[in-house]
């Protein structure tokens, strides 16, 4: 059970990077800092894009509309910084 919590911390880090990466390059390309008709910046933003959407879709529709910004990253990542701190104070105590 132990292995199994590792690999959900493991993978709850790795979205948390995720999502952390897809704000920044959609900020860079909404100020156009990069180039978004570039090959490669449009296969790593429509990857990121594919991965964070489903997640970020249903807090997108619960939030009310603030204008130009979007703040549903940030809530998720509070989601998943709650579900860390869940599995790190009840669930680990129950393995040992």
């Amino acid at each position: 059970m132990q292995s199994v919590l590792d690999v959900l911390d493991l993978a709850l880090n790795l979205y948390t990077w995720l999502v952390i990466a897809s704000a920044i390059i959609s900020w860079l390309v909404a100020f156009n800092v990069i180039n978004a008709s570039n090959d490669v910046v449009r296969m790593v933003w429509d990857f990121l894009y594919r991965v964070t959407e489903p997640a970020l879709r249903p807090i997108r529709k619960v939030m009310p509309n603030l204008g130009g910004i979007d703040v549903s990253p940030i809530i998720l990542l509070l989601i998943i910084f709650f579900l860390q701190s869940v599995i790190a104070r009840y669930l680990r105590p129950l393995v040992f």
